[in-house]
């Protein structure tokens, strides 16, 4: 079970790894994009890891619903939208449980899938955060449906995400800005699809 106070931690960690890899999200982003990934959500989570202390003793649903309500009034472009909704639906599926197991993370990461192609009008194979998102959550629910074991349903989801990560490099963008770009688009990997992968294996790590 993986309870409140570890979620704050993982959130830590996921805002650090965010400032680490800032300038790789950005590079990416400038190639096929506004090149304002890196920036937009390393300034996000900033904010995010300033209000988690308050957040201290809180239920999960909570911590990830104030998470969700930085992001979409912080972070800039496409991504405080699609990510602040993500953490939105997946309070909502997670409700004011203080301990979640892995049937319930897959439930939230659903959710936040849910609320990603809702949001973007966006399906899977359209070189978005997608392409990452779904194959973990495929992984991680067939795993944990075998065994039950959140730790191996989680490197399961993270493989997947890398190979859906490498996968964005093969397929055409037909969302946001890199949509202008056609088939100029191919070869390069997604910048969301980048930083959605680098979240789950931050989790991946802690749990």
């Amino acid at each position: 079970m993986t309870d409140s106070k570890k979620v704050i931690e993982i959130l830590t960690q996921i805002s650090e790894q965010i400032q680490m890899e800032k300038e790789f999200l950005t590079e990416l982003d400038n190639v096929i994009g506004d090149g304002d990934h890196g920036i937009n959500m390393a300034r996000g989570f900033k904010e995010v890891e300033k209000k988690l202390p308050d957040l201290t003793g809180k239920d999960i649903g909570t911590i990830l619903k104030a998470v969700g309500m930085t992001l979409v009034s912080t972070v800039g472009g496409a991504s405080g939208p699609l990510y602040g909704t993500a953490f939105l639906k997946a309070s909502a599926a997670v409700g004011n449980k203080t301990e979640i197991d892995g049937g319930d993370f897959i439930a939230a990461l659903e959710a936040a899938i849910g609320g990603i192609e809702m949001r973007g009008k966006a399906h899977e194979g359209e070189k978005t955060m997608l392409d990452a998102l779904i194959p973990a959550l495929n992984a991680m629910k067939k795993s944990y449906a075998e065994n039950k074991d959140f730790k191996s349903a989680l490197a399961q989801g993270v493989a997947a995400a890398e190979q859906g990560v490498e996968y964005t490099k093969t397929i055409i963008a037909t969302k946001g800005r890199a949509s202008y770009l056609g088939e100029r688009s191919i070869g390069h990997q997604d910048p969301g699809a980048t930083s959605s992968c680098l979240m789950l294996k931050v989790i991946s790590r802690m749990i």
